[in-house]
Formats: C-alpha cells, structure tokens, sequence
C-alpha cells in the first residue's frame, strides 16, 4: 500500500501567494477559452468596453501598481485597449503577474506588512488585486454570452476548480 504524502505545514505568506498565482491561472484559463469572435464584440447597445479592452486593463492597473508602488523593477509595457490580441494579452497578463506576485512577496517580508503606496497593508494589496479581477472575469464571461459567444459550460465550471489549477500551477499537495 502506498506511503501517504506527508501533511505541508501552512504557511500564510506562502499560501497568500499561491493565491495570487492560481488567480492569474484563471485569467488564462477564462482568455484560452474564451473564442476568437467574442475578443472585439462590441457590447450590446454599444454601451461598455469589449472584451480586449477589459483584459487590457487589467493589465494596465497592474502597470499602474507597478510604476507607484516598484519604481525601479522591470515592469511591462502597458497594452492598447484598441489593437491587442488575445495573444498579446495573455502574455502581458502572465509578465504582469510575474511583476506583481514579486511586488506581493516584497510585501509580506517587510517587517510592517507595507506595500508602498497602498494602504492598509499587503494582505489588503491581495484582496484589492484578486477581487479586481474576478469581477473583470465576471464582466468578461456575461458580455461573451451577450454577444453570443459564451464560454463552453465546462470552462465555466473549470474557472472554479480551484485545486485543479492550484496544482496546474505547480503546487502540490
């Protein structure tokens, strides 16, 4: 009989930053699943910004962190609303979130918990930047299926699979 693998012992910070890596895991996911014809749809009515606009803002609010609060790291190029390709955005997301989970990680070893320029402290920086997201997510999956062109149903339940892509991403259990 096979050996269980012995318990991790939790790590707050480590785990914080997991988060962090399994929330950009799940923008990847939702953008490999999301169709070609729903990247520059425009809204119904006309009204809102399309899909390409949202992921490059996410992406340029990350930029925008990058620049007030890691003067001096590597930060990646913002991206045009107008003109990006999923393809392009994918990869700005991924060096984004590369940039910002080495900002994070500063945070947590500072002996006060500060992410400069951002109050209260890192974990609030964790919350602020997981909560923006998922909401761009959501806003990213109603407007495909307004412009008829909504995620597969296993995607949308794959987004959820948390384990899964907490492992997929190189965390084991």
């Amino acid at each position: 009989m096979a050996k269980p693998a012995p318990k991790r012992e939790f790590v707050l910070s480590q785990a914080l930053l997991e988060a962090y890596t399994v929330n950009e895991r799940m923008n990847q996911y939702l953008l490999e699943n999301l169709s070609d014809e729903a990247w520059r749809a425009e809204p119904p009515d006309g009204k809102g910004r399309p899909i390409a606009a949202i992921a490059a803002h996410i992406h340029n609010v990350r930029h925008i962190w990058l620049v007030v609060s890691a003067k001096g790291s590597k930060i990646p190029e913002k991206l045009d609303r107008d003109k990006c390709t999923k393809k392009q955005a994918m990869a700005a997301l991924a060096k984004s979130a590369e940039a910002m989970g080495k900002l994070l990680e500063a945070g947590l070893q500072h002996p006060e918990g500060r992410v400069k320029n951002f109050r209260p402290d890192v974990a609030g920086a964790f919350g602020y930047m997981i909560a923006h997201e998922a909401h761009h997510r959501g806003q990213i999956c109603m407007l495909a299926r307004q412009v008829g062109h909504p995620l597969p149903k296993m995607a949308g339940f794959g987004m959820w699979e948390w384990g899964k892509l907490w492992r997929e991403c190189g965390f084991g259990e």
